[in-house]
């Protein structure tokens, strides 16, 4: 890193070293809160890629080569930095992606932390089995790494799905290129330089930045990179989808989701108003996951909708690094102004606005906690992906009706049931289309638990031991014993 004019300044990490965008082109990186410049970093193109590729290729027996064991230890040391540096990266992740601080040093830097642990375990446990196939032969498998994989990280949570991709494919013994969200790098350029000084060999761990329709399609199109790893928006992902099937590249893609968090009227209301406060308003709304759609029973709809209008009036909107900022700003102009049109939208519909729907009068992209009643499910705020802090309320009748309303959109991410129902919530867990339930709570997830969709959502699992599958490949070993 290099300064200039008290701006830092980031060039591309490749094979070990800081090297230059081959365009000699930068880009201005804005703190949200503020949209003041607080970076210039690398805007690299097609060639950098191929050189990133081409290290990341070069690596792979260099750390394959390695036993096991020793792999674990370098990224448990990674760990050991991160931890002892998480300091420097939680105020990094809340300048760059307009976090308040509190949240990632509550979240984000742990989980992070916490994943690199987890893989690290991993690394002398991944094992084939024997197959007692015949009498007359030895036959059993083994796992290998898949290659060279490209890393594709959005922008919402920057170090923690980074980390999410980064730690099991390294772990499984593959080499990575990532390419951090265009206008969130910083925190995993750090991590980079950190994991050099754990041991990391160079070209193992390379960071490539700069716009996605240069290096992701890059990456995608690229004959030697062997898997692509994607969270984003569907509309991405299917160009990947398309773009992979080419060579057919293997992919895992963690895509959109309009969940729904399903109040019934035996509830423990203080807690699910809390939950589905959190669900919808945590990091701006800027979750695939967030709960959206809070549906209610109808005996119920009345006193919930005040409940939330009471809820949404105490959370705190501030500056990111003070610590009891509850709210932050959206990550972008871009994206502040695509949750503006949308609130646009559903009064357009006939939804009412009940709360909120503007930008708060302050320097930063921040938008008042916004919440729609009369909210009909046919309505594209229902059904389509918002990605800011907009909750729309929509009644129900019954089990039945809720299932419904739940499973009609085209994802299936995750989904919430408050009831003190025992055999309901058991009955809504196996009827709800998501890949995680989350009942009488809602948003938590942990590294040793399956995280993914179907449909809209994406396809593969994140997490625990799936993981392992997205970077490792079967291989069948047969010994005559003839």
């Amino acid at each position: 890193m290099n300064t200039t004019n008290n701006i830092p300044t980031h060039n591309l990490l490749i094979n070990g070293k800081h090297v230059a965008p081959e365009s000699g082109q930068f880009s201005t990186i804005l703190n949200p809160a503020t949209e003041e410049i607080i970076a210039s970093v690398a805007q690299g193109g097609i060639n950098d890629v191929d050189t990133a590729v081409k290290a990341a290729r070069g690596a792979l027996a260099v750390w394959n080569k390695m036993r096991a064991a020793d792999r674990g230890h370098i990224l448990n040391k990674l760990a050991d930095l991160m931890e002892a540096h998480q300091e420097e990266l939680i105020l990094l992740e809340t300048l760059n992606a307009g976090k308040p601080i509190a949240s990632v040093r509550r979240q984000d830097m742990p989980a992070a932390i916490d994943t690199m642990r987890y893989y690290a375990g991993w690394c002398d446990k991944i094992i084939g089995q024997v197959v007692p196939a015949r009498t007359d032969a030895l036959t059993y498998t083994i796992r290998e790494p898949v290659g060279v994989v490209g890393a594709i990280v959005p922008w919402n949570f920057p170090v923690m799905i980074g980390i999410w991709k980064i730690a099991p494919a390294l772990a499984c013994g593959c080499t990575l290129v990532v390419k951090p969200a265009e206008i969130t790098p910083l925190t995993l350029l750090r991590i980079g330089e950190l994991a050099l000084e754990a041991g990391l060999p160079p070209g193992v761990l390379n960071i490539v930045t700069g716009k996605g329709s240069v290096i992701g399609n890059a990456m995608v199109s690229h004959p030697d990179v062997d898997k692509i790893t994607f969270t984003g928006s569907p509309s991405v992902g299917r160009g990947i989808m398309q773009g992979t099937a080419v060579n057919f590249k293997r992919i895992t893609l963690e895509l959109g989701g309009k969940s729904a968090n399903i109040i019934f009227s035996d509830a423990n209301l203080d807690n699910a108003v809390r939950g589905a406060a959190s669900g919808v308003f945590f990091n701006a709304g800027q979750v695939c996951s967030a709960g959206s759609r809070i549906l209610v029973q109808r005996r119920i709809h009345d006193e919930v909708v005040d409940r939330l209008i009471a809820r949404a009036k105490e959370i705190r909107i501030g500056d990111t690094i003070t610590a009891d900022t509850a709210l932050g700003p959206l990550v972008s102009d871009n994206q502040m102004k695509t949750v503006l049109d949308y609130i646009d939208i559903g009064r357009k519909e006939g939804a009412s606005l009940i709360y909120g729907g503007k930008r708060c009068d302050r320097r930063g992209y921040y938008i008042e906690p916004t919440i729609f009643s009369g909210v009909q499910h046919e309505m594209r705020i229902s059904q389509e992906e918002i990605f800011g802090p907009v909750a729309s309320i929509i009644p129900f009748e019954d089990e039945e009706d809720a299932l419904r309303i739940a499973n009609g959109t085209a994802f299936s991410l995750a989904a919430g049931v408050w009831s003190s129902d025992i055999t309901r919530v058991h009955h809504m867990a196996r009827g709800l289309k998501a890949g995680t339930v989350w009942i009488n709570t809602y948003g938590y997830t942990d590294v040793r638990l399956p995280w993914g969709g179907t449909g809209e959502s994406g396809f593969g699992r994140e997490h625990g031991e799936a993981a392992l599958e997205n970077f490792t490949e079967p291989k069948t070993v047969w010994l005559s014993l003839l």
